[in-house]
């Protein structure tokens, strides 16, 4: 009998376990680290959008998330005195849907739902230390616990350690995109019903958006600033300070989010940009998703690529018993397609976060023209990757396979 190839992910969130679904089907063992102690639920809705769309169908779940699709039924865009710009409906429903926006934290609980069972899941711990060598990659975990791989993948989101440990420090490959943006969970008084409120001024916005008619909605703060503001992004003080001092002054409910930044418990603190490197592959290690190509929010391509790329890299290693010829196909063929949705980032900055007042009146004059939503003009980038066919054996619930004995 065969040893199964080993491979460790680190991260939990999208990419890490649709890259484990399909790793296992294709008979590798799987180890899932993630730093949080427990899978993360919440979050604010994310995308799912063309080549995408297919991988979840060949996952099975299309039926499930359709069910969890959350897509607004209505957006009213405001002035800075809180005034109606325009209200618009969402188009009449057509039936199936093309894409889906669901809750991240939805996505989550059905790609962990998939591979609980097959895959080996250690939450609450994280990698300490990479040591390549020639017969894989020794790992010691910040727990004290240590195993050797075949395989290391990075599936750690925009900020990840796996990334710095063995390609070298965030500022190598993050490009700033200007702005800077806080999300939260507030109260719902106005009792908001599946609907968005953006409230704009030039380089300045902020949202409440109800997926549904619970008591919380979530809130969302977003502002140009012509320099990344380093020294805040690792102090939640700092973070809440120069958020009060941006929106010191407006109207409208920003001293209501002002108020929820300073008190909430669940304050996501960034800045708006995107990963871009010469190559997401080195030795025994390669990248996917936000890790090696975060394209950014203002694209909403960030979880769609995500689901790709992990589809892509587990049928490369599927392929490709050595990992250089496979690593250097999943580079191949991911890589128009990364590079085709990255270019999307200044059509979104412009339609949702004008930054000159003359843009802005330039959107808000095209929004007095219109009725309803305009439906989601399918991009040539959404679709711009062919994915290939899948061969890896059936999934099973079996039982988790462990990579080799830790010492």
């Amino acid at each position: 009998m065969t040893t199964p190839r080993t491979v460790l992910i680190s991260g939990a969130s999208v990419s890490g376990p649709a890259l484990a679904y399909w790793l296992h089907r294709a008979g590798f063992a799987v180890t899932v680290v993630e730093k949080a102690g427990a899978l993360r639920g919440g979050g604010y809705p994310v995308d799912i959008r063309g080549t995408a769309t297919e991988v979840v169908r060949r996952m099975g779940l299309w039926p499930r998330l359709r069910q969890a699709h959350v897509g607004p039924r209505r957006a009213t865009f405001l002035d800075a005195a809180g005034r109606t710009v325009a209200t618009l409906r969402a188009p009449a429903d057509e039936g199936e849907p093309r894409d889906l926006e669901i809750r991240r934290g939805d996505l989550a609980d059905a790609l962990y739902g998939l591979v609980r069972d097959d895959v080996e899941f250690l939450f609450g711990d994280s990698v300490s230390r990479f040591e390549p060598a020639g017969h894989g990659v020794d790992v010691t975990f910040r727990s004290g616990r240590q195993g050797t791989y075949d395989l290391v993948i990075g599936a750690d989101g925009m900020h990840s350690a796996t990334r710095a440990a063995l390609f070298g420090p965030e500022e190598r490959h993050h490009r700033y995109l200007g702005h800077c943006f806080a999300l939260f969970t507030l109260p719902n008084p106005a009792h908001l019903h599946r609907e968005l409120v953006l409230w704009n001024t030039p380089g300045k916005a902020a949202a409440l958006y109800a997926t549904g008619d619970g008591p919380e909605v979530h809130g969302f703060l977003t502002f140009h600033h012509p320099e990344p503001p380093l020294g805040v992004l690792r102090d939640p003080d700092a973070q809440r300070a120069l958020v009060a001092g941006v929106f010191a002054g407006e109207g409208w409910e920003i001293p209501r989010m002002v108020a929820a930044v300073r008190d909430t418990d669940d304050l996501f603190f960034d800045t708006a940009g995107q990963i871009r490197m010469p190559r997401w592959t080195h030795g025994r290690a390669a990248l996917v998703g936000d890790a090696a190509y975060a394209p950014s929010f203002l694209t909403g391509q960030g979880t769609s690529l995500a689901l790709s790329g992990a589809y892509v890299l587990a049928h490369a290693l599927a392929a490709h018993r050595d990992h250089t010829a496979a690593f250097a196909a999943y580079e191949h063929r991911m890589r128009p397609y990364v590079t085709a949705n990255q270019a999307l980032v200044d059509e979104g900055g412009a339609t949702l976060f004008p930054v000159t007042a003359q843009a802005l009146e330039e959107r808000d004059a095209r929004l007095r023209t219109l009725d309803t939503l305009p439906s989601a003009r399918p991009r040539p980038a959404h679709t711009a990757l062919t994915l290939p066919d899948y061969e890896g054996r059936p999934a099973s619930s079996s039982g988790v396979t462990r990579a080799r004995p830790v010492r």
